[in-house]
C-alpha cells in the first residue's frame, strides 16, 4: 500500500483514503503542590514519599483546590486566546483501579474551566503542510493524575507508587483538525511551546509530564467520520507521528480486508513501532459521572482574571513577528529563534550584550547574532564534543568575539578558532586573539606592501587580467592572503587589489 498524495491520503487496493486525528494532550500543572493537596510534586523521589492523607483516599480527609493549579490552566487558556468559564465544577469520574485509591477521579466533564480556543501551525513544506492552518481546541479541563503501577519490581507481585496521585494536569482536547502525521507533530510541538512560555508545564515529556492520547479515523475524502481508536500516554512528538501512520494503515487495510474498526483504546509499542488492544473504549455514561459533593463550583473574578491575563508573556508567534519586523531577521532564522523558551533567552541575551558591547543598536547587529547563534556557536560546541565546558560559553565572552568581528579585527575563520579555545580552556576572547596572532590586519601599508610584491611577480597574469581576464582577480585575493598568512582584511585587500588593477 503507497502513501503519498500532497494532502497525505492512503492509497488503498480499493482508492484513496483520508487520516482524521484528535489529540487530548496531558499536561502536568507547574507547581510545587497537588492539585487537592499540600503534598510534593517534585519528580524522582523515593516512591510513595509524597502522599498526603487525601492523595491516600484516607476516611474523612476532604480536597481543597489548589489556587496555583487553576491559575495555571487559565494563563494557558488565555494563551491560545479561548473562552474562560467564570463558573466551573469538578465532576467525579467513578472507575476502580490498584492506582486509584479513592475509587473515582476528580475531572470537569459538564462544565470545564476553559473553553474554545484555537492553535495555529505554520506552514512547513518540506514536512508536507502547505498553508498555515487553525487547529481548533474543545476544552481544556483540570483533573488530577492516578498514581503509577511498577510490574517490574518483584517477580509475582505489582507495587504501587502514589507520588503521582492527585498531581494536577490539565487535558487539553483537540477537534478532528489534523490530516496527517506532520500536522499532528506540528501542533504538539506548538503547543509545548505555548506551555512552556506560559510556564504552566515544563513539557518534559520523557518524564511523564505532557504525554497525549492519540485518536485516529479514516475515512474516504468528504465522507463521514470513521470509527476511531484512542491511543493511549505517547510520550514523545514522533511517536505519536508513528501512531497516526501506523494506525491509520492499519484500519485501512482492516477495512479493505472486510473488517471492521472497533472503537478501542490501543497502547503503542516504540520499539516496533506498532499498536495493541488496551482495552475496549468506555463511554462517559460508563463512568457514572456526577458532580463532586466535596468542592463547591469554581467562580472566577474580574481581578483574578485581570492578574492571569498581565502575567503573561510575549507569546511565541507575537515573538516571531516582532523578530522579523523590529529586528530583521528572515522567517527561518525568527522561526529557529523562537521554538524553545531556553533558544530565545539565549539569544536575547547575546543579543542585548553584543549590541552594547559593539556600540550598535540592537537591530544593526541582530542578524549577524542570530546566525552566530543558529549556526556558528553550535557549530563549534558540536565538533568540540565533550571537550566544549558549556560554562564558558557566556554571553560575554560570545559578545567580545562578535565585537571583534564586527570590527575587521577578525575573519570568521579565527572568530571559530577563537571561540573553540574559549569553550575548551577559558580565557578572554581578546586577550587569546592576540597571544596567539589571531587578528587580522588591516594597515592599508602592510596590505599594499604585499600586494605590490605579488602584482611584480606576476607581471603576466597582471597584463592578462587588464587585457578582459576578470577571474584573475581571485587569485590575486589568494596569493595576497597567502603572504600574509591569513591574517589580511579580506575588504581591505579586496579594495586595494581593485585600485591599484583597475587603475
Amino acid at each position: 500500500m503507497n502513501q503519498q498524495t500532497a494532502n497525505y491520503h492512503i492509497t488503498g487496493a480499493t482508492g484513496e483514503w483520508e487520516v482524521v486525528i484528535g489529540l487530548e494532550v496531558h499536561a502536568q500543572v507547574t507547581s510545587n503542590a497537588k492539585l487537592f493537596s499540600g503534598a510534593s510534586t517534585a519528580f524522582g523521589a523515593e516512591p510513595n514519599s509524597q502522599v498526603s492523607l487525601v492523595d491516600a483516599a484516607m476516611p474523612g480527609m476532604l480536597p481543597v483546590p489548589n489556587r496555583e493549579c487553576i491559575r495555571q490552566a487559565v494563563r494557558t487558556g488565555m494563551a491560545i486566546e479561548a473562552e474562560i468559564n467564570r463558573w466551573s465544577r469538578f465532576d467525579r469520574k467513578n472507575y476502580f483501579y490498584a492506582d486509584l485509591p479513592q475509587g473515582y477521579q476528580i475531572s470537569q466533564l459538564f462544565h470545564p474551566l476553559v473553553g474554545e480556543g484555537a492553535l495555529t501551525i505554520e506552514a512547513d513544506e518540506k514536512a508536507g503542510i502547505a498553508a498555515d492552518k487553525a487547529i481548533g481546541i474543545e476544552r481544556i479541563h483540570v483533573e488530577q493524575d492516578a498514581g503509577k503501577l511498577m510490574h517490574d519490581q518483584h517477580p509475582t507481585m505489582s507495587y504501587v507508587d502514589l507520588n503521582r496521585s492527585g498531581v494536577a494536569l490539565m487535558e487539553i482536547v483537540s477537534r478532528p483538525d489534523m490530516r496527517s502525521p506532520a500536522e499532528a507533530g506540528a501542533y504538539l510541538r506548538k503547543l509545548r511551546s505555548i506551555l512552556r512560555y506560559v510556564g504552566s508545564c515544563d513539557g518534559n515529556m520523557e518524564e511523564g509530564s505532557m504525554r497525549a492520547d492519540v485518536n485516529v479515523s479514516v475515512r474516504r475524502p468528504g465522507e463521514d467520520f470513521g470509527t476511531r481508536t484512542e491511543t493511549k500516554n505517547v510520550n514523545s512528538v514522533r511517536f505519536v507521528m508513528q501512531v497516526v501512520e501506523y494506525e491509520a494503515r492499519r484500519q485501512v487495510e482492516l477495512i479493505e480486508d472486510g473488517g471492521v474498526v472497533v472503537q478501542e483504546t490501543r497502547l503503542f509499542d516504540p520499539n516496533s513501532g506498532t499498536t495493541r488492544t488496551m482495552r475496549s473504549k468506555e463511554d462517559a455514561h460508563d463512568y457514572r459521572y456526577f458532580p463532586d459533593p466535596d468542592l463547591l463550583p469554581l467562580e472566577l473574578d474580574e481581578g483574578f482574571l485581570a492578574e492571569c491575563r498581565a502575567s503573561l508573556p510575549e507569546l511565541p508567534d507575537a515573538k516571531r513577528r516582532r523578530y522579523e519586523t523590529e529586528l530583521g531577521l528572515t522567517p527561518y532564522n525568527a522561526r529557529e529563534l523562537t521554538a524553545e523558551v531556553e533558544t530565545f533567552a539565549r539569544f536575547e541575551t547575546l543579543l542585548r550584550t553584543a549590541a552594547e558591547r559593539i556600540g550598535k543598536p540592537e537591530a544593526a547587529v541582530a542578524t549577524q547574532v542570530a546566525n552566530w547563534a543558529l549556526s556558528v556557536a553550535p557549530g563549534v560546541m558540536k565538533a568540540l564534543g565533550p571537550d566544549a565546558v558549556t560554562a564558558n560559553a557566556t554571553a560575554d565572552a560570545q559578545a567580545a568575539i562578535l565585537a571583534m568581528q564586527d570590527k575587521g579585527e577578525i575573519s570568521g575563520g579565527q572568530a571559530k578558532e577563537i571561540y573553540e579555545i574559549v569553550l575548551r580552556d577559558g580565557g578572554d576572547p581578546e586577550a587569546i586573539a592576540d597571544a596567539r596572532g589571531l587578528k587580522q590586519v588591516s594597515d592599508s601599508g602592510a596590505i599594499e606592501s604585499a600586494i605590490d610584491a605579488i602584482l611584480a611577480a606576476n607581471a603576466d597574469k597582471v597584463a592578462e587580467y587588464r587585457s578582459g581576464k576578470d577571474k584573475l582577480f581571485g587569485f590575486f585575493v589568494g596569493q595576497t592572503m597567502k603572504a600574509m598568512q591569513g591574517k589580511g582584511n579580506p575588504a581591505v585587500v579586496n579594495q586595494l587589489l581593485k585600485d591599484k588593477l583597475d587603475g
